[in-house]
């Protein structure tokens, strides 16, 4: 995605190109209440993610329509396959990462967009890619412990050297984002990562491995980790070491070569309720929603017109915000599509070695 997507110039007529887009989707026919609606079932991550979503987009999308809906979590690719080919359905509605997106595309797992509700032309560069639909972005950071240094790690290079900043790592279990920082780590050019060097990603991780005390698997391990000082530097999602500076932990982190991700909302291919599943899908798209759950959730928006409904004391902490998207890594999902079966498989290989 260019990097042009979060320009802080925007001429007077896109601004008003995005308000229209969004009048037009509040007036949409669906907006209207219906009557005894059968219930959307929507894949959840649970925890926060469900409180921040209840609010901000579930309960607005229940006024607007009469559709009720009910949640089914942890989110789960091996359902979101298994309810495509079996034809029985635990929900309608997921958001899965891009690397998941590019492997339920390969496996024809999902609806194609609805573009008879879904005004793709009104989204912004990049929100859409094959049939998902990006409403907030997340990214993974280098945070550390400032009781274990005088002058932390600033960069995924000075991350993997352990000789001039000591002590035990961690990193997310997790093929398609570690890959990535273990070739800028060795030095790759981070506007030219994909196709991904496996022969060179995994000599890098080779490098760090004897340091890497724990491979974390859940947002909550990442924040036990280092806020309890089992680790003095860690790769972790942005807002949970921002929740654990909340919470008082003496821990900070960088912005710079933050490792960029998405939500991508999808419809199950072959669901009954896939008109209400792309109503859902438009209703959270409007600005406003998707502002108060970046807000109440702990991410960032994926359109930058977002921003106008965000206080300027809340935007600078946010990872698309343009001082700090500057600062990113962006991951390449499309290039990456051909790898990723490859990629995962060597990767649980050697963690295990």
């Amino acid at each position: 995605m260019s990097k042009a997507f979060f320009s802080d110039s925007r001429s007077r007529r896109s601004l008003l190109k995005g308000a229209a887009a969004a009048a037009a989707l509040a007036a949409a026919p669906w907006a209207r209440p219906a009557r005894a609606a059968e219930p959307l079932f929507i894949n959840t991550w649970g925890g926060p993610w469900d409180k921040a979503a209840q609010q901000s987009l579930f309960e607005p999308f229940t006024r607007d329509t009469g559709i009720p809906i009910r949640t089914v979590s942890p989110v789960s690719f091996s359902r979101l396959a298994s309810q495509a080919r079996t034809g029985v359905y635990e929900f309608d509605v997921t958001e899965i990462g891009g690397s998941e997106l590019m492997r339920a595309i390969d496996a024809d797992l999902l609806e194609p967009i609805d573009t008879s509700i879904v005004a793709v032309q009104s989204l912004a560069p990049g929100q859409v890619i094959g049939n998902g639909i990006a409403v907030m972005a997340f990214s993974t950071v280098i945070a550390w412990r400032k009781d274990k240094f005088q002058q932390p790690p600033q960069s995924w290079p000075e991350f993997w050297d352990t000789q001039q900043f000591p002590g035990g790592r961690s990193l997310q279990r997790y093929a398609a984002r570690v890959v990535p920082l273990a070739l800028v780590a060795d030095g790759a050019d981070t506007h030219h990562l994909y196709p991904l060097d496996l022969d060179r990603g995994f000599g890098s991780l080779d490098r760090i491995k004897s340091s890497i005390r724990t491979w974390w698997s859940q947002g909550q391990q990442s924040y036990q980790l280092l806020g309890g000082g089992e680790v003095s530097a860690i790769g972790m999602w942005h807002s949970r070491v921002q929740q654990l500076m909340g919470d008082g932990a003496p821990v900070d982190f960088t912005w710079n070569q933050q490792q960029m991700d998405r939500g991508f909302w999808v419809v199950s291919k072959g669901s009954p309720r896939a008109k209400a599943g792309w109503q859902f899908i438009a209703s959270i798209l409007r600005a406003e929603r998707a502002a108060q759950f970046c807000m109440l959730g702990g991410y960032s928006p994926a359109d930058p017109r977002v921003f106008e409904h965000i206080p300027q004391a809340r935007a600078v902490a946010m990872p698309t915000y343009p001082a700090n998207y500057r600062q990113a890594i962006e991951q390449d999902f499309a290039a990456l599509a051909p790898q990723l079966n490859a990629l995962t498989s060597r990767f649980d290989r050697w963690v295990l070695r």
